[in-house]
């Protein structure tokens, strides 16, 4: 099983630090002090380390050099997001742009009445533009493994003031499948990352990047069980200060008996192996993506 658990690296001191950092100085002191923390995880995160070298070496291409370069850009990158996402959620004044390619395909999912589902992965930083959500004039439901250290959620939730969304737990009882399922009943949103799993999850294998992957199929089998519209949705840092989101057109998909299962996993490959191909350094994955064990 890939050795993700579901949990996010930190503390609540690192927490408390870069957030004191961000009320009092701003975003670059933030980013200054970043530099550090990414060499930090360069050095001594071996394991992930590792993982993200053979990505960038044997999924993307490039020499020795420029992987050991860009583990510590992606360590970086990825710090950058979570500092974003901050000063997005505590309303922290900031200068972020951002440009929509497809907002009117999520407009059309929520006028359809029935609902829609919105699928992404670890790639890029959707959460940070999820402001841009109250345009649409619906209830926002957040599917997510319930594995962050609790200290931590509940102090990032005392900052932030909380946000216009539902958040929907994953739970071994399934309960969270009665949640979504509710959610659609009230021409509500959904949205979940269809890229990870823990273990005893079902998965499929499918082709990325040149060689056989595992997905798992919960998020696709709602998908297609539920036979409402799906949208792809990702977001890329392509400036210090600017976001770049993306929308598919909204598409539904018929029951697992029809086909729809393996048509929903092949689309959201395909689409996750282009941006994963135009944004190499947005890809936040720290775990053999592509074990076999």
């Amino acid at each position: 099983m890939p050795s993700w658990q579901g949990k996010s690296k930190g503390n609540k001191l690192g927490y408390r630090i870069f957030i004191g950092v961000l009320r009092y100085g701003g975003v670059r002191p933030a980013y200054f002090l970043l530099a550090f923390v990414a060499s930090y995880y360069c050095l001594f995160s071996y394991r992930s380390t590792k993982s993200i070298f053979q990505y960038f070496h044997s999924k993307i291409g490039l020499s020795r050099f420029r992987s050991l370069v860009n583990v510590y850009r992606n360590y970086y990158v990825f710090g950058q997001t979570l500092i974003d996402k901050i000063v997005v959620m505590a309303g922290i004044p900031n200068r972020f742009t951002f440009r929509f390619d497809g907002e009117e395909h999520l407009h059309e999912v929520v006028s359809g009445g029935k609902g829609g589902i919105l699928l992404s992965a670890h790639l890029g930083n959707w959460e940070v533009a999820g402001h841009l959500f109250t345009r649409l004039q619906t209830r926002i439901n957040i599917v997510m493994f319930d594995g962050e250290h609790q200290r931590i959620k509940s102090y990032l939730e005392g900052i932030t003031g909380g946000r216009n969304v539902n958040v929907i737990v994953l739970k071994d009882d399934l309960s969270h499948i009665y949640a979504i399922h509710d959610a659609l009943s009230k021409q509500e949103l959904v949205c979940m990352h269809a890229d990870r799993f823990l273990g005893g999850n079902k998965t499929a294998e499918i082709p990325f990047l040149g060689e056989a992957a595992r997905f798992p199929i919960g998020p696709f089998l709602l998908a297609s069980t539920f036979r409402v519209p799906v949208s792809f949705v990702f977001a890329f840092k392509e400036t210090r200060t600017h976001y770049h989101l993306f929308a598919t057109p909204p598409k539904v998909y018929q029951g697992a008996k029809q086909g729809g299962l393996e048509t929903s996993m092949k689309d959201f490959v395909e689409v996750m192996e282009e941006k994963v191909r135009q944004y190499p350094l947005q890809w936040f994955n720290y775990y053999d993506f592509w074990s076999k064990d």
